[in-house]
């Protein structure tokens, strides 16, 4: 059986403004909520809790999908890229980018760059300065095609929305339809909810329904994302059966307005006949707040990767 930890939306927490330069952009609004509110919800001692309890567990492989960054000032590049070497190798860690890691334009060798060995596929060439054009990148890990798309992209001021784009998507079918010939399990990494109401307009997905008919064409076992801060289960019909969509909420949040306090997940897959036994083991912050620990484990089903 392999195992694949999930976790999200870190916005670590560690971070300064070297000067009022660094705000003259979208970035300010970020920095006010951040002082105003977010520093008092995402806690660096969560965060290194939910480590712990991870490297304790001693998945196969962890995949991260997005916003380590705050605002993505370069100084926050830097911490995150040495954040990621503590969480483990680029052969054993997979990061897809969320809104917060493109809050403004910024260049690739400025900011992404610095993770790009941790988005990259087993047969790609090192990311591009182009930037997007290296999405979706596939890794064959185990009994897994993991498979990470983009969803990061600058938006205006009161938007933390996401966009794959015409071609991520056709890229995407195209690397699913070619995966469905082959006995593995097809993980997908996304930031933002490709499933119907799962957040706010101004938050969501713009191409989420083209997102769904890639599925709804071309399959995929298992869709996993964060962004919302919030755990979500829902499936989306696929040639054959449906594929499940798991959301993490953020792995460094106490419990706040409603929202789930930090987890992460952690997928024990094995294959099943003509599909894939997917067990959810759910880990989360403990009401003490000094530890993480088993919250629930649970079958999400056996799923079909084959159309008939």
């Amino acid at each position: 059986m392999y195992s694949l930890a999930h976790l999200s939306d870190p916005h670590l927490a560690d971070w300064r403004i070297a000067g009022p330069r660094d705000l003259a952009s979208k970035r300010v609004l970020g920095f006010l909520s951040w002082q105003l509110r977010r520093r008092r919800i995402h806690r660096a001692e969560v965060l290194d809790l939910l480590m712990a309890n991870l490297h304790d567990s001693n998945p196969d492989h962890i995949a991260v999908t997005g916003d380590i960054t705050n605002i993505s000032l370069p100084a926050e590049f830097d911490a995150a890229a040495r954040w990621l070497a503590r969480l483990g190798t680029p052969d054993k860690v997979t990061v897809v980018p969320g809104n917060h890691d493109a809050y403004i334009d910024l260049p690739w060798q400025g900011s992404l760059s610095h993770w790009s060995a941790y988005m990259t596929g087993d047969d790609a060439a090192p990311s591009s300065p182009a930037g997007k054009s290296e999405f979706p990148f596939l890794r064959r890990r185990g009994p897994l095609a993991i498979v990470g798309v983009s969803t990061a992209a600058p938006m205006p001021y009161n938007s933390a929305g996401g966009i794959l784009g015409a071609g991520q998507l056709e890229r995407l079918e195209a690397c699913l339809a070619q995966l469905a010939g082959e006995p593995l399990c097809r993980v997908v990494l996304i930031h933002h909810p490709p499933q119907e109401s799962a957040t706010a307009e101004r938050k969501s997905l713009a191409d989420a329904e083209a997102f769904r008919a890639v599925i709804r064409r071309a399959g995929a076992e298992l869709i996993l994302h964060g962004h919302t801060h919030r755990a979500h289960l829902a499936k989306l019909d696929m040639p054959k059966g449906q594929a499940v969509v798991v959301g993490v909420p953020s792995a460094s949040a106490l419990p706040h307005e409603g929202k789930h306090a930090a987890r992460f997940h952690l997928f024990h897959i094995e294959q099943a006949g003509e599909g894939w036994r997917i067990e959810l083991e759910v880990r989360a912050l403990a009401p003490s707040l000094d530890g993480f620990r088993r919250e629930t484990r649970f079958v999400l089903g056996p799923v079909s990767p084959r159309a008939a």
